[in-house]
């Protein structure tokens, strides 16, 4: 307890001297916010028409899927015993946010999720089991479900019912991680997170991270195999993300004019945050290199002539630091939402292990894993066009 209280500045009640939730709960919107954004990226083909974002419609849609399957993961961790979380479904707490979550989790997995790449790949998956052999052509046969009819007209009954399933997908996206939002937003008891514009930030820096996530990976993916990057496709989604960017940042700093202009009894104690324990996190990495670099480097793409090359360098960098930057404010808005008392009267500080249940080499694990499942994914359901050109 002495090694505890050296790191308390002030006062603070016994409770809060130690944080009750880790990086494994900054994992959780992260990772949350990544599928709804790579989801939101693959509608703009299927719904809105966007020809330019094509060769990463399915790239899109199994990043969502990756990404998905390990959400839930951190929760499980954080609280132990996962044998009993099914007993949620079982026994449902209608007035706990948390619990009714594991029902979006899954109306969004099974019904949207799953059923739209299933649609989307069943001709492939039915040629694969045809012609596959060994142990791939027995999982192609399981995918099919026994409908092997890819007839034209099965095929655009498929199309058909994709389309529509990506309509809900779209509400469906805001839901997942704009109810993560609700979550945060609707505890009053914290003035950092109270606020009615915290479901509409998440949802915002969902689709950044998840366009930002996309493009990586497809500027990645294209290097391994020898192709040539779609200049066409990056300049679009680069475009996208400075769109959605400029409106997340704006709904933040909203959000903190209002704060500001409120000044209620908790302002000055969230300044004093931001001005010394998360200035690093906040103001440097979060605003500043995060926030205000990339935007002024996408904005330069879309006013100046630059060669292929320099976009692409641009686009790396831009999307390198966008991650970094949703990161950032997951932990500002976690991690920083509980430094400070109740009282406002003091202040703690987070030690973050490292082999522990809830330190960073889990947390490590939990980010690598959903690459792993995608390279996975990517092998069975490989996501390219035949007629791309080498590069």
């Amino acid at each position: 307890m002495e090694t505890i209280l050296h790191a308390v500045e002030g006062y603070m009640y016994l409770n809060e001297v130690e944080l009750q939730w880790s990086i494994l709960i900054v994992l959780y919107p992260y990772i949350t916010g990544l599928v709804a954004g790579a989801f939101i990226l693959a509608s703009l083909e299927r719904v809105f028409k966007v020809e330019a974002v094509k060769p990463t419609y399915r790239l899109a849609l199994l990043t969502a899927l990756a990404f998905l399957l390990v959400a839930p993961l951190p929760l499980q961790l954080h609280l132990g015993h996962p044998e009993r979380s099914f007993e949620m479904y079982l026994t449902p707490h209608k007035s706990s946010a948390m619990a009714m979550f594991g029902f979006v989790y899954l109306w969004y997995l099974m019904v949207v999720l799953l059923m739209e790449i299933w649609l989307d790949y069943r001709k492939d998956i039915v040629a694969g089991a045809e012609s596959a052999t060994g142990w791939k052509k027995w999982i192609y046969k399981l995918l099919t479900l026994g409908s092997r009819n890819v007839s034209p007209a099965a095929l655009r009954v498929d199309d058909k019912v994709g389309y529509f399933i990506t309509l809900i997908g779209i509400p469906s996206a805001f839901l997942l991680h704009g109810y993560v939002g609700f979550i945060f937003g609707s505890i009053k008891a914290n003035p950092w997170w109270s606020s009615p514009l915290m479901p509409v930030v998440f949802i915002f820096s969902a689709m950044v991270s998840g366009i930002a996530a996309v493009l990586l990976l497809y500027m990645l993916t294209s290097k391994l195999r020898k192709v040539r990057i779609d200049m066409r496709c990056v300049d679009t989604i680069g475009r996208y993300l400075l769109y959605t960017f400029i409106i997340d940042f704006s709904l933040e700093m909203l959000d903190l004019i209002h704060r500001i202009y409120e000044a209620d009894e908790s302002l000055k104690a969230l300044d004093f945050m931001v001005h010394t324990k998360l200035y690093f996190s906040q103001v440097i990495l979060q605003i500043g290199l995060g926030t205000l670099v990339p935007i002024a480097l996408l904005g330069l793409t879309q006013i100046a002539k630059l060669s292929d090359g320099v976009r692409k360098v641009i686009y790396a960098v831009c999307g390198s630091l966008t991650m970094v930057s949703i990161f950032a404010m997951r932990w500002n808005i976690v991690i920083g939402g509980q430094l400070f008392s109740k009282s406002f009267l003091g202040y703690t500080t987070y030690k973050m292990g490292f082999a522990t249940r809830e330190g960073l080499l889990p947390a490590v694990a939990l980010v690598v894993l959903p690459l792993i499942i995608l390279y996975v994914l990517v092998k069975l359901l490989p996501p390219w066009h035949k007629n791309e050109a080498a590069a």
